[in-house]
Protein backbone atom coordinates (compact mmCIF):
# COMPACT_ATOMS: atom_id res chain seq x y z
CA UNK A 1 0.00 0.00 0.00
CA UNK A 2 2.81 2.41 0.99
CA UNK A 3 4.39 1.78 -2.42
CA UNK A 4 1.57 2.46 -4.66
CA UNK A 5 0.76 5.36 -1.79
CA UNK A 6 4.64 7.02 -2.94
CA UNK A 7 4.05 6.64 -6.72
CA UNK A 8 0.55 8.65 -6.62
CA UNK A 9 2.42 10.93 -4.42
CA UNK A 10 5.86 11.36 -6.43
CA UNK A 11 3.18 11.71 -9.47
CA UNK A 12 0.80 14.61 -7.42
CA UNK A 13 4.10 16.28 -6.93
CA UNK A 14 5.32 16.24 -10.19
CA UNK A 15 2.00 17.94 -11.05
CA UNK A 16 1.81 20.25 -8.32
CA UNK A 17 5.16 22.04 -8.74
CA UNK A 18 4.43 22.36 -12.18
CA UNK A 19 1.21 23.92 -10.99
CA UNK A 20 3.23 26.48 -8.92
CA UNK A 21 5.29 27.50 -12.20
CA UNK A 22 2.07 27.50 -14.19
CA UNK A 23 0.69 30.01 -11.43
CA UNK A 24 3.98 31.77 -10.94
CA UNK A 25 3.90 32.79 -14.81
CA UNK A 26 0.23 33.54 -14.51
CA UNK A 27 0.66 36.30 -11.69
CA UNK A 28 4.03 37.66 -13.91
CA UNK A 29 1.14 37.66 -16.94
CA UNK A 30 -1.94 38.92 -15.35
CA UNK A 31 -1.02 40.85 -11.87
CA UNK A 32 -4.08 41.49 -9.58
CA UNK A 33 -7.21 43.06 -10.63
CA UNK A 34 -10.03 42.79 -13.02
CA UNK A 35 -8.84 40.84 -15.56
CA UNK A 36 -7.16 38.82 -12.95
CA UNK A 37 -9.76 38.07 -11.03
CA UNK A 38 -12.13 37.44 -13.81
CA UNK A 39 -9.69 34.36 -15.31
CA UNK A 40 -9.12 32.83 -12.31
CA UNK A 41 -12.47 32.79 -10.90
CA UNK A 42 -13.34 30.75 -14.05
CA UNK A 43 -10.50 28.46 -13.15
CA UNK A 44 -11.52 28.51 -10.11
CA UNK A 45 -14.89 26.65 -11.45
CA UNK A 46 -13.20 24.56 -13.92
CA UNK A 47 -10.79 23.35 -11.08
CA UNK A 48 -13.81 22.40 -9.00
CA UNK A 49 -15.14 20.33 -11.39
CA UNK A 50 -11.62 18.77 -12.50
CA UNK A 51 -11.33 17.79 -9.03
CA UNK A 52 -14.99 17.15 -8.66
CA UNK A 53 -14.11 14.57 -11.28
CA UNK A 54 -10.39 13.73 -11.37
CA UNK A 55 -7.71 13.18 -8.94
CA UNK A 56 -8.74 9.88 -6.90
CA UNK A 57 -13.05 11.56 -6.19
CA UNK A 58 -14.48 9.07 -8.49
CA UNK A 59 -12.66 6.31 -6.54
CA UNK A 60 -15.20 6.83 -4.27
CA UNK A 61 -17.97 4.91 -6.39
CA UNK A 62 -16.35 3.53 -9.41
CA UNK A 63 -13.69 1.15 -7.82
CA UNK A 64 -15.64 -0.23 -5.07
CA UNK A 65 -18.92 -1.05 -7.80
CA UNK A 66 -16.37 -2.18 -10.55
CA UNK A 67 -14.40 -4.78 -7.53
CA UNK A 68 -17.67 -5.84 -6.68
CA UNK A 69 -18.85 -6.77 -9.88
CA UNK A 70 -15.66 -8.39 -10.90
CA UNK A 71 -15.43 -10.55 -7.91
CA UNK A 72 -18.89 -11.57 -8.24
CA UNK A 73 -19.83 -12.04 -11.96
CA UNK A 74 -16.29 -11.87 -13.53
CA UNK A 75 -14.06 -9.81 -15.61
CA UNK A 76 -16.41 -9.78 -19.13
CA UNK A 77 -19.82 -8.18 -16.48
CA UNK A 78 -17.28 -5.65 -14.99
CA UNK A 79 -15.76 -4.39 -18.69
CA UNK A 80 -19.34 -4.05 -19.45
CA UNK A 81 -20.46 -2.05 -16.32
CA UNK A 82 -17.30 0.02 -17.22
CA UNK A 83 -18.40 0.48 -20.59
CA UNK A 84 -21.94 2.10 -19.30
CA UNK A 85 -20.48 4.33 -17.01
CA UNK A 86 -17.62 5.17 -19.73
CA UNK A 87 -20.76 5.74 -22.31
CA UNK A 88 -22.99 7.76 -20.40
CA UNK A 89 -20.44 10.04 -18.46
CA UNK A 90 -19.24 11.37 -21.56
CA UNK A 91 -22.96 11.64 -23.10
CA UNK A 92 -24.12 13.35 -19.79
CA UNK A 93 -21.13 15.79 -19.27
CA UNK A 94 -21.67 16.80 -22.96
CA UNK A 95 -24.96 17.78 -22.43
CA UNK A 96 -24.21 19.17 -18.92
CA UNK A 97 -21.68 21.46 -20.38
CA UNK A 98 -24.29 22.92 -22.92
CA UNK A 99 -26.61 23.40 -20.19
CA UNK A 100 -23.45 25.26 -18.04
CA UNK A 101 -22.37 27.34 -20.92
CA UNK A 102 -26.45 29.20 -21.64
CA UNK A 103 -26.58 29.66 -17.80
CA UNK A 104 -23.11 30.73 -17.32
CA UNK A 105 -23.87 34.34 -16.70
CA UNK A 106 -26.36 33.30 -13.94
CA UNK A 107 -23.51 30.98 -12.24
CA UNK A 108 -21.09 33.25 -12.32
CA UNK A 109 -22.98 36.03 -10.30
CA UNK A 110 -23.52 33.50 -8.23
CA UNK A 111 -20.31 32.44 -7.63
CA UNK A 112 -18.74 36.15 -7.80
CA UNK A 113 -21.80 38.91 -7.12
CA UNK A 114 -18.94 41.08 -6.06
CA UNK A 115 -17.82 41.43 -10.10
CA UNK A 116 -21.91 42.70 -10.94
CA UNK A 117 -21.65 46.34 -12.65
CA UNK A 118 -17.97 46.21 -12.87
CA UNK A 119 -17.26 44.79 -15.98
CA UNK A 120 -15.44 41.96 -14.28
CA UNK A 121 -18.58 39.33 -14.45
CA UNK A 122 -18.64 39.77 -18.65
CA UNK A 123 -14.78 39.02 -18.72
CA UNK A 124 -15.70 36.09 -16.08
CA UNK A 125 -18.05 34.41 -18.12
CA UNK A 126 -16.13 34.91 -21.11
CA UNK A 127 -13.16 33.27 -19.94
CA UNK A 128 -15.25 30.36 -18.49
CA UNK A 129 -17.12 29.49 -21.77
CA UNK A 130 -13.96 29.01 -23.46
CA UNK A 131 -13.21 26.57 -20.40
CA UNK A 132 -15.59 24.29 -20.98
CA UNK A 133 -14.79 21.88 -23.50
CA UNK A 134 -12.36 20.57 -20.97
CA UNK A 135 -15.56 19.28 -18.97
CA UNK A 136 -16.13 16.88 -22.48
CA UNK A 137 -12.65 15.31 -22.44
CA UNK A 138 -12.68 15.15 -18.38
CA UNK A 139 -15.60 12.67 -17.76
CA UNK A 140 -13.73 9.97 -20.10
CA UNK A 141 -10.49 10.60 -18.56
CA UNK A 142 -11.57 10.16 -15.12
CA UNK A 143 -13.39 6.65 -15.92
CA UNK A 144 -10.30 5.22 -17.11
CA UNK A 145 -8.15 6.31 -14.67
CA UNK A 146 -10.73 5.20 -11.84
CA UNK A 147 -10.66 1.74 -13.71
CA UNK A 148 -6.55 1.40 -13.60
CA UNK A 149 -6.61 2.48 -10.45
CA UNK A 150 -8.89 -0.44 -9.41
CA UNK A 151 -6.58 -2.58 -11.20
CA UNK A 152 -3.40 -1.69 -9.01
CA UNK A 153 -2.21 0.34 -11.77
CA UNK A 154 -1.23 3.75 -10.19
CA UNK A 155 1.66 4.94 -12.03
CA UNK A 156 -0.03 6.32 -15.36
CA UNK A 157 -2.80 7.88 -13.28
CA UNK A 158 -0.35 9.73 -11.29
CA UNK A 159 1.22 10.76 -14.12
CA UNK A 160 -0.92 11.99 -16.85
CA UNK A 161 -2.28 15.10 -15.30
CA UNK A 162 1.16 16.72 -15.84
CA UNK A 163 -0.37 17.10 -20.02
CA UNK A 164 -2.94 19.81 -18.41
CA UNK A 165 0.09 21.87 -16.77
CA UNK A 166 2.79 21.41 -19.51
CA UNK A 167 0.07 22.73 -21.98
CA UNK A 168 -0.77 25.63 -20.08
CA UNK A 169 2.76 26.34 -19.20
CA UNK A 170 3.73 26.38 -23.13
CA UNK A 171 0.79 28.87 -23.81
CA UNK A 172 1.74 31.23 -21.16
CA UNK A 173 5.44 31.06 -22.17
CA UNK A 174 4.50 32.18 -25.08
CA UNK A 175 2.16 34.89 -24.51
CA UNK A 176 5.02 36.46 -22.14
CA UNK A 177 7.78 36.24 -25.08
CA UNK A 178 5.16 38.30 -27.39
CA UNK A 179 4.02 40.63 -24.44
CA UNK A 180 0.64 39.55 -25.06
CA UNK A 181 -2.22 42.03 -23.57
CA UNK A 182 -3.39 40.94 -20.34
CA UNK A 183 -7.38 40.29 -22.00
CA UNK A 184 -6.04 38.63 -24.80
CA UNK A 185 -3.84 36.44 -22.95
CA UNK A 186 -6.53 35.28 -20.67
CA UNK A 187 -8.93 34.62 -23.73
CA UNK A 188 -6.11 32.44 -25.00
CA UNK A 189 -4.93 31.02 -21.72
CA UNK A 190 -9.01 30.12 -21.45
CA UNK A 191 -8.85 28.23 -24.72
CA UNK A 192 -5.66 26.34 -23.69
CA UNK A 193 -7.76 24.39 -20.94
CA UNK A 194 -10.16 22.51 -23.31
CA UNK A 195 -6.68 21.36 -25.53
CA UNK A 196 -4.98 20.49 -22.11
CA UNK A 197 -7.98 17.57 -21.14
CA UNK A 198 -7.79 16.47 -24.93
CA UNK A 199 -4.04 15.87 -24.42
CA UNK A 200 -4.22 13.87 -21.28
CA UNK A 201 -7.61 11.56 -22.98
CA UNK A 202 -5.17 10.98 -25.95
CA UNK A 203 -2.29 9.92 -23.28
CA UNK A 204 -4.57 7.49 -22.13
CA UNK A 205 -6.16 6.06 -24.81
CA UNK A 206 -2.63 6.10 -26.19
CA UNK A 207 -2.07 2.62 -23.85
CA UNK A 208 -5.41 1.06 -24.61
CA UNK A 209 -6.73 1.34 -21.61
CA UNK A 210 -10.08 1.99 -23.16
CA UNK A 211 -10.41 -2.01 -23.51
CA UNK A 212 -11.16 -2.14 -19.63
CA UNK A 213 -14.79 -0.39 -20.98
CA UNK A 214 -16.24 -2.14 -23.15
CA UNK A 215 -18.61 -2.50 -25.26
CA UNK A 216 -19.20 1.14 -25.02
CA UNK A 217 -22.59 2.18 -24.25
CA UNK A 218 -24.85 5.28 -23.08
CA UNK A 219 -28.14 3.61 -20.33
CA UNK A 220 -29.67 5.05 -17.63
CA UNK A 221 -30.77 1.39 -16.73
CA UNK A 222 -31.41 0.83 -12.54
CA UNK A 223 -27.75 -0.23 -12.32
CA UNK A 224 -26.79 2.88 -13.90
CA UNK A 225 -29.26 4.67 -11.74
CA UNK A 226 -28.38 3.21 -8.55
CA UNK A 227 -24.61 3.70 -9.46
CA UNK A 228 -24.59 7.48 -9.69
CA UNK A 229 -27.25 7.55 -7.21
CA UNK A 230 -23.74 6.77 -5.13
CA UNK A 231 -21.07 8.15 -7.14
CA UNK A 232 -22.41 11.74 -7.43
CA UNK A 233 -22.65 12.50 -3.49
CA UNK A 234 -18.96 10.94 -3.01
CA UNK A 235 -18.10 13.15 -6.06
CA UNK A 236 -18.84 16.10 -4.75
CA UNK A 237 -17.56 15.15 -0.68
CA UNK A 238 -14.31 14.55 -2.40
CA UNK A 239 -13.65 17.89 -3.58
CA UNK A 240 -14.57 19.64 -0.36
CA UNK A 241 -11.66 21.77 -0.13
CA UNK A 242 -12.52 22.95 -2.98
CA UNK A 243 -16.16 24.05 -2.47
CA UNK A 244 -14.61 26.04 0.60
CA UNK A 245 -12.44 27.94 -1.49
CA UNK A 246 -15.90 28.66 -3.49
CA UNK A 247 -17.39 29.90 -0.65
CA UNK A 248 -13.99 32.10 -0.07
CA UNK A 249 -14.05 33.32 -3.33
CA UNK A 250 -18.12 34.12 -3.20
CA UNK A 251 -17.01 36.80 -0.18
CA UNK A 252 -13.61 37.73 -1.50
CA UNK A 253 -15.10 39.10 -5.06
CA UNK A 254 -16.57 42.09 -3.33
CA UNK A 255 -12.73 43.28 -2.35
CA UNK A 256 -10.18 43.90 -5.26
CA UNK A 257 -8.17 41.50 -6.03
CA UNK A 258 -9.13 39.26 -2.54
CA UNK A 259 -9.66 36.46 -5.36
CA UNK A 260 -6.27 36.80 -6.99
CA UNK A 261 -4.39 36.49 -3.29
CA UNK A 262 -6.95 33.27 -1.85
CA UNK A 263 -6.09 31.80 -5.01
CA UNK A 264 -2.42 31.59 -4.82
CA UNK A 265 -2.02 31.24 -1.21
CA UNK A 266 -4.47 28.15 -1.74
CA UNK A 267 -1.99 26.81 -4.90
CA UNK A 268 0.72 26.36 -1.53
CA UNK A 269 -1.87 24.75 0.18
CA UNK A 270 -2.88 22.28 -2.74
CA UNK A 271 0.73 20.77 -3.03
CA UNK A 272 1.19 18.90 0.56
CA UNK A 273 -3.10 18.36 0.58
CA UNK A 274 -2.39 16.87 -3.02
CA UNK A 275 0.71 14.88 -2.18
CA UNK A 276 -1.29 13.37 1.33
CA UNK A 277 -4.74 13.37 0.03
CA UNK A 278 -4.87 12.52 -3.28
CA UNK A 279 -2.57 9.72 -2.98
CA UNK A 280 -5.35 8.71 -0.08
CA UNK A 281 -8.10 8.70 -2.43
CA UNK A 282 -6.85 6.96 -4.83
CA UNK A 283 -4.72 4.06 -2.70
CA UNK A 284 -6.85 3.79 0.53
CA UNK A 285 -10.22 3.11 -1.23
CA UNK A 286 -9.51 -0.36 -3.09
CA UNK A 287 -7.45 -1.46 0.13
CA UNK A 288 -10.09 -1.19 2.59
CA UNK A 289 -12.97 -2.03 -0.04
CA UNK A 290 -11.18 -5.25 -0.09
CA UNK A 291 -10.69 -5.52 3.62
CA UNK A 292 -14.16 -4.63 4.63
CA UNK A 293 -15.58 -7.20 1.61
CA UNK A 294 -13.38 -9.75 3.14
CA UNK A 295 -14.22 -9.43 7.14
CA UNK A 296 -10.54 -8.65 8.01
CA UNK A 297 -10.92 -6.70 10.72
CA UNK A 298 -7.09 -6.74 11.22
CA UNK A 299 -6.32 -5.53 7.66
CA UNK A 300 -8.79 -2.74 8.10
CA UNK A 301 -6.87 -1.70 11.08
CA UNK A 302 -3.26 -1.86 9.59
CA UNK A 303 -5.08 -0.11 6.33
CA UNK A 304 -6.38 2.58 8.44
CA UNK A 305 -3.33 2.62 10.75
CA UNK A 306 -0.65 3.19 8.46
CA UNK A 307 -3.10 6.04 6.42
CA UNK A 308 -3.18 8.11 9.43
CA UNK A 309 0.70 7.46 10.04
CA UNK A 310 1.22 9.00 6.66
CA UNK A 311 -1.34 11.74 6.73
CA UNK A 312 0.14 12.94 10.30
CA UNK A 313 3.79 12.46 9.17
CA UNK A 314 3.03 14.92 5.87
CA UNK A 315 0.63 16.99 6.47
CA UNK A 316 1.90 18.24 10.24
CA UNK A 317 5.08 19.47 9.57
CA UNK A 318 4.25 20.98 5.83
CA UNK A 319 1.31 22.91 8.17
CA UNK A 320 4.06 24.41 10.44
CA UNK A 321 6.36 25.11 7.29
CA UNK A 322 3.89 27.45 5.46
CA UNK A 323 3.28 29.29 8.43
CA UNK A 324 6.46 29.90 9.26
CA UNK A 325 7.63 30.52 5.85
CA UNK A 326 4.44 32.42 4.69
CA UNK A 327 5.95 35.09 3.22
CA UNK A 328 9.08 34.34 1.94
CA UNK A 329 8.09 31.64 0.01
CA UNK A 330 5.11 33.54 -1.74
CA UNK A 331 7.71 36.53 -2.36
CA UNK A 332 10.41 33.86 -4.00
CA UNK A 333 7.35 32.16 -6.42
CA UNK A 334 5.00 34.86 -7.09
CA UNK A 335 6.47 38.57 -6.90
CA UNK A 336 7.69 39.14 -10.12
CA UNK A 337 6.61 40.77 -12.96
CA UNK A 338 2.31 42.69 -12.38
CA UNK A 339 2.71 40.94 -8.66
CA UNK A 340 3.67 42.91 -6.23
CA UNK A 341 4.98 43.32 -2.46
CA UNK A 342 1.71 44.61 -1.48
CA UNK A 343 0.10 41.66 -3.56
CA UNK A 344 3.17 39.44 -1.50
CA UNK A 345 2.00 40.42 1.94
CA UNK A 346 -1.52 39.92 1.45
CA UNK A 347 -1.31 36.38 0.10
CA UNK A 348 1.28 35.78 2.90
CA UNK A 349 -1.31 36.52 5.23
CA UNK A 350 -4.05 34.61 3.62
CA UNK A 351 -1.73 31.46 3.88
CA UNK A 352 -1.10 31.53 6.78
CA UNK A 353 -4.39 30.97 8.39
CA UNK A 354 -5.28 28.56 4.97
CA UNK A 355 -2.36 26.82 6.73
CA UNK A 356 -4.36 25.70 9.92
CA UNK A 357 -6.91 23.95 7.92
CA UNK A 358 -4.44 21.67 6.42
CA UNK A 359 -4.46 19.03 8.99
CA UNK A 360 -8.24 18.85 8.81
CA UNK A 361 -8.44 18.60 4.70
CA UNK A 362 -5.93 15.92 5.30
CA UNK A 363 -7.82 13.83 8.01
CA UNK A 364 -11.18 14.24 5.74
CA UNK A 365 -9.09 12.28 2.87
CA UNK A 366 -7.86 9.75 5.38
CA UNK A 367 -11.26 9.00 7.35
CA UNK A 368 -13.78 9.40 4.15
CA UNK A 369 -12.14 5.84 2.60
CA UNK A 370 -13.73 4.38 5.82
CA UNK A 371 -17.45 5.52 4.38
CA UNK A 372 -16.49 4.61 0.61
CA UNK A 373 -15.79 1.05 1.37
CA UNK A 374 -18.98 0.76 2.89
CA UNK A 375 -20.84 1.83 0.41
CA UNK A 376 -21.72 5.23 2.02
CA UNK A 377 -20.91 8.32 0.00
CA UNK A 378 -23.88 10.19 2.03
CA UNK A 379 -21.73 10.70 4.88
CA UNK A 380 -19.12 12.44 3.58
CA UNK A 381 -21.03 14.76 1.53
CA UNK A 382 -23.44 15.72 4.71
CA UNK A 383 -19.63 16.72 6.32
CA UNK A 384 -18.80 18.91 3.42
CA UNK A 385 -22.18 20.65 3.19
CA UNK A 386 -21.70 21.41 6.73
CA UNK A 387 -18.30 22.52 6.31
CA UNK A 388 -19.26 24.44 3.00
CA UNK A 389 -21.91 26.34 5.76
CA UNK A 390 -19.90 27.00 8.49
CA UNK A 391 -17.36 28.70 5.79
CA UNK A 392 -19.91 30.72 4.32
CA UNK A 393 -21.43 31.94 7.47
CA UNK A 394 -17.85 32.74 9.19
CA UNK A 395 -16.70 34.86 6.38
CA UNK A 396 -19.57 37.01 5.30
CA UNK A 397 -18.18 37.98 9.30
CA UNK A 398 -15.08 37.88 9.13
CA UNK A 399 -14.72 39.27 5.48
CA UNK A 400 -15.78 42.22 6.41
CA UNK A 401 -13.65 42.93 9.64
CA UNK A 402 -10.44 41.07 8.12
CA UNK A 403 -10.50 41.14 4.36
CA UNK A 404 -9.16 38.32 2.42
CA UNK A 405 -7.64 36.91 6.21
CA UNK A 406 -10.96 36.81 7.70
CA UNK A 407 -11.82 34.70 4.66
CA UNK A 408 -9.06 32.49 4.78
CA UNK A 409 -10.03 31.68 8.60
CA UNK A 410 -13.40 31.09 7.90
CA UNK A 411 -12.17 28.12 5.03
CA UNK A 412 -10.03 26.68 7.68
CA UNK A 413 -12.61 26.87 10.16
CA UNK A 414 -15.22 24.84 7.78
CA UNK A 415 -11.99 22.14 6.94
CA UNK A 416 -12.22 21.43 10.72
CA UNK A 417 -15.94 21.55 11.20
CA UNK A 418 -15.89 18.47 7.66
CA UNK A 419 -13.31 16.60 9.79
CA UNK A 420 -14.66 16.41 13.11
CA UNK A 421 -18.12 15.30 11.45
CA UNK A 422 -16.87 12.76 10.06
CA UNK A 423 -14.15 11.85 13.12
CA UNK A 424 -17.65 11.88 15.39
CA UNK A 425 -19.86 10.12 12.61
CA UNK A 426 -17.40 7.23 12.04
CA UNK A 427 -16.48 6.84 15.65
CA UNK A 428 -20.58 5.91 16.39
CA UNK A 429 -21.07 3.73 13.42
CA UNK A 430 -18.41 1.27 12.97
CA UNK A 431 -15.44 2.66 15.25
CA UNK A 432 -12.16 3.79 13.62
CA UNK A 433 -9.45 1.18 14.50
CA UNK A 434 -6.09 2.06 15.43
CA UNK A 435 -3.45 -0.75 16.06
CA UNK A 436 -0.65 -0.37 19.22
CA UNK A 437 1.91 0.88 16.65
CA UNK A 438 -0.20 3.67 15.73
CA UNK A 439 -0.69 5.01 19.10
CA UNK A 440 2.84 4.44 19.85
CA UNK A 441 4.40 6.11 16.77
CA UNK A 442 1.47 9.33 16.32
CA UNK A 443 2.83 11.15 19.68
CA UNK A 444 5.93 11.39 18.47
CA UNK A 445 5.67 12.47 14.92
CA UNK A 446 3.56 15.52 16.51
CA UNK A 447 7.01 15.95 18.54
CA UNK A 448 9.08 16.30 15.48
CA UNK A 449 7.33 17.82 13.17
CA UNK A 450 6.44 20.90 16.52
CA UNK A 451 10.56 20.52 17.09
CA UNK A 452 11.29 21.26 13.32
CA UNK A 453 8.94 24.32 13.48
CA UNK A 454 10.74 25.51 16.29
CA UNK A 455 14.02 25.06 14.16
CA UNK A 456 12.18 26.69 11.17
CA UNK A 457 10.69 29.72 13.52
CA UNK A 458 14.70 30.47 15.26
CA UNK A 459 15.77 31.04 11.27
CA UNK A 460 13.80 33.22 10.15
CA UNK A 461 14.57 36.99 9.54
CA UNK A 462 18.74 36.03 9.34
CA UNK A 463 18.71 37.92 6.16
CA UNK A 464 17.98 41.67 5.55
CA UNK A 465 15.10 42.63 3.71
CA UNK A 466 17.63 44.50 1.09
CA UNK A 467 19.08 40.82 0.13
CA UNK A 468 19.48 39.92 -2.98
CA UNK A 469 16.87 37.29 -4.55
CA UNK A 470 19.41 34.96 -5.33
CA UNK A 471 20.45 34.71 -1.25
CA UNK A 472 16.69 34.84 -0.39
CA UNK A 473 16.28 31.87 -2.19
CA UNK A 474 19.45 29.93 -1.30
CA UNK A 475 18.60 30.70 2.05
CA UNK A 476 14.58 29.77 2.40
CA UNK A 477 16.62 26.59 0.48
CA UNK A 478 18.72 25.48 2.88
CA UNK A 479 16.06 26.20 5.79
CA UNK A 480 13.70 23.72 3.94
CA UNK A 481 16.22 21.27 3.35
CA UNK A 482 17.60 21.53 7.44
CA UNK A 483 14.08 21.68 8.50
CA UNK A 484 13.17 17.87 6.17
CA UNK A 485 16.66 16.65 7.58
CA UNK A 486 16.23 17.72 10.91
CA UNK A 487 12.58 16.04 10.94
CA UNK A 488 13.64 13.05 9.32
CA UNK A 489 16.44 12.24 12.14
CA UNK A 490 13.74 12.54 14.79
CA UNK A 491 11.29 10.65 13.50
CA UNK A 492 14.74 7.89 13.45
CA UNK A 493 15.85 8.71 16.88
CA UNK A 494 11.95 8.83 18.57
CA UNK A 495 11.34 5.67 17.15
CA UNK A 496 8.30 6.85 15.09
CA UNK A 497 10.20 5.36 11.64
CA UNK A 498 13.15 3.05 10.76
CA UNK A 499 14.23 4.19 7.18
CA UNK A 500 16.28 1.25 6.59
CA UNK A 501 13.46 -0.90 7.54
CA UNK A 502 11.59 1.56 5.03
CA UNK A 503 13.47 0.65 2.39
CA UNK A 504 13.80 -2.72 2.38
CA UNK A 505 9.84 -2.93 2.44
CA UNK A 506 9.98 -0.43 -0.49
CA UNK A 507 12.06 -3.39 -2.33
CA UNK A 508 10.51 -6.44 -1.14
CA UNK A 509 8.83 -8.11 -4.17
CA UNK A 510 5.12 -7.70 -3.98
Amino acid sequence: MIRSFLTVSTGTLASRLLGFARDSLIAALLGTGAVADAFLAAFQLVNVVRRLLSEGALNAALVPAWLRIRDRDGADAAAAFAGRVLGTVSAALIMISIGIALLMPLIMTVIAPGFLGAGTLDLAVLNARLMLPYLAFAGPVTVLMGLLNAQGRFALTAFSPLLFNIALIAAIALLLVWHADAGFAAWLLAATVGIAGLLQLLMLLSQRSARLATPLRVSFDGEMRSFFAKAIPGMIASSGPQWLMVAGAIIASATPSAVSWLYFANRLIELPLGIVGVAMGTVLVPELTRAVSDGDRDAVAHAQSRALELATGLALPATLGLIVLAEPIVRLLFEHGAFGAGDSAATAHALTWLALGLPAHVLIKALSPAFYARNDTMTPLLATAKGFVVAVVLAVLLGHLFGASGIAVSIAAGAWSSALSLLRKGTSEFGFSVDSAARKRLPRIVLAAAAMGALLWLTTGLVPAEAHGFIKFIVLGVQIAAGIAVYGLLLQILGAASWREAVAALKRPV
